[in-house]
């Protein structure tokens, strides 16, 4: 029996407002962040855990990681937007068969379908995506975001059009600070300082 305070009470309607206003706000939250996000994946990510990973920028995981998009062992769909990330990830007919099947998948096939970027030891984990994010937020701020931005427009763009606004956002780019740093920098063989502007 549910609980009456459960969020998948009430009739159809209710559920879908729910969902919309609830934990759909996430993968709307996460794709149009302008930081980079990394996900650390150490045991079971199964269902919404599985999706909340492949809303992330990049993924990595440890040798105890487990995935599955399980919705349909549950007799439910997929409601919080990891189908349509995880096919943009591994193509359409390798996430169709993970999403129909629902099984469980390991750290190693996932390494190998491209859901992780890396697999290492649990006791590594932490510390590589410690040390992969210390590596990027060492970039120039203000670079890294539109850069963030380029990356997602490029999935939803046509050739000519990304190539007008990469022009742009490099025209922005040249016109930094962060920039003449980092000219400066390798130039004079030093570690460079960014300051975002």
């Amino acid at each position: 029996m549910r609980d009456q305070s459960d969020m998948f009470n009430g009739d159809p309607i209710k559920i879908q407002e729910q969902y919309r206003h609830g934990i759909q706000q996430m993968p709307l939250a996460l794709h149009t962040a302008e930081i980079p996000v990394i996900a650390a994946v150490n045991g079971a990510a199964i269902g919404a855990g599985f999706d909340l990973a492949c809303m992330c920028d990049i993924r990595i995981a440890s040798t105890r990681a487990q995935v599955s998009e399980a919705f349909i062992n549950l007799g439910i769909t997929p409601g919080d937007g990891g189908a349509w990330f995880m096919q943009r990830l591994i193509g359409y007919q390798k996430a169709a068969e993970l999403t129909f099947t629902g099984r469980l998948i390991t750290a190693e096939e996932g390494l190998r379908l491209g859901l992780f970027l890396e697999v290492v030891e649990p006791d590594a984990l932490m510390p590589r995506v410690r040390e992969l994010a210390l590596h990027i937020a060492a970039k120039p701020p203000l670079t890294l975001r539109l850069t963030k931005r380029l990356m997602k427009l490029a999935q939803r763009s046509d050739l000519a059009d990304f190539l007008d606004l990469c022009a742009c956002f490099q025209s922005l780019s040249h016109h930094t600070s962060d920039h003449l740093e980092a000219v400066s920098a390798f130039l004079e063989k030093r570690q460079a300082h960014f300051t975002g502007e």
